[in-house]
């Protein structure tokens, strides 16, 4: 039996079939549209060619995060069950699920004398929180303490990179991470911002490139400055792409050929609905482990 329980949220963007295989329960968001309420349930009840075709054709989705009582509704027969939790959630830069998350957490720990509900913030987002989660139910796997996996959390979340570009700038024009005007020029000249995510877990703007093809090969060359140990890098590597997989295998393509010592081969996920309902369609976004982020 493992020492603790690893949960997180359905916004670390990994499917169905990662989450089950590695035993880690989890809450999800959700997301609105049209006057309908929906589960963010890993594509379980919308593919996502459905959900980024209704954006392409007009949809503007909206989503809201996990509630104080879906959270105690998670951990409450772990902690019955006897068992101490290390919950990860999506960044607090994005989102206010960490602090529902810490609110939920006192309860079940009042509720169960003895049981513990570590919450830890993981200041990333889609497949690169997905990854953070990986490495810990590797640790957990691998014997560690609910309190190491903890500390080790805290001490790495920061080395996780998040670079990405999106070749569709209307999702960002609506959020209002893109002003109309330069969305249209943007569009007009084939520009791809490029962005990352930084110390406080919040998306920031790096660079604007123009067409799609030096994008991609924009955020493999940011790999190899950041990466731990640089062309030599031995870590995990994951993408994440909302409805643009053949960009996605482009940009694996050029890691697989320049990073020879990865740590198996890079794993490419959809973006959630929920995440995906901010970046729409066209996004194609990088994670690896590497120096600190900063800001």
């Amino acid at each position: 039996m493992s020492a603790f329980t690893l949960t997180c949220c359905s916004t670390a963007d990994r499917p169905k079939s990662f989450f089950d295989a590695r035993e880690i329960p989890y809450a999800c968001f959700h997301w609105s549209e049209g006057g309908v309420d929906h589960l963010d349930d890993l594509y379980q009840s919308i593919t996502p060619e459905e959900f980024y075709g209704a954006i392409k054709a007009g949809a503007e989705p909206t989503t809201s995060q996990v509630s104080v009582g879906e959270f105690v509704a998670l951990w409450e027969p772990v902690a019955a069950g006897g068992s101490d939790v290390l919950h990860v959630s999506l960044s607090s830069g994005l989102s206010g699920a960490y602090n529902a998350a810490t609110l939920a957490a006192s309860q079940v720990e009042a509720a169960h004398p003895g049981r513990r509900v570590l919450v830890v913030d993981s200041l990333g987002a889609s497949s690169g929180y997905g990854m953070l989660v990986e490495y810990l139910a590797d640790l957990r796997d691998a014997g560690a303490s609910l309190d190491e996996a903890h500390t080790w959390a805290l001490a790495h979340r920061l080395n996780v990179h998040h670079w990405f570009f999106s070749t569709d700038l209307t999702s960002y024009v609506r959020g209002g991470r893109v002003s109309r005007v330069s969305g249209f020029v943007g569009t007009a000249l084939r520009i791809c911002p490029v962005l990352d995510m930084n110390d406080e877990g919040r998306l920031i703007p790096r660079d604007k490139i123009r067409t799609k093809a030096k994008a991609e090969r924009d955020v493999v060359a940011r790999m190899g400055e950041h990466a731990e140990g640089g062309l030599a890098y031995a870590g995990k590597c994951s993408i994440s792409q909302g409805a643009c997989r053949e960009d996605a295998e482009r940009v694996r393509d050029l890691v697989e050929e320049r990073f020879r010592a990865l740590r198996g081969k890079v794993t490419i996920s959809d973006i959630g609905t929920v995440i995906g309902s901010h970046t729409g369609p066209g996004t194609v976004a990088l994670y690896f482990m590497g120096d600190t982020r900063g800001r």
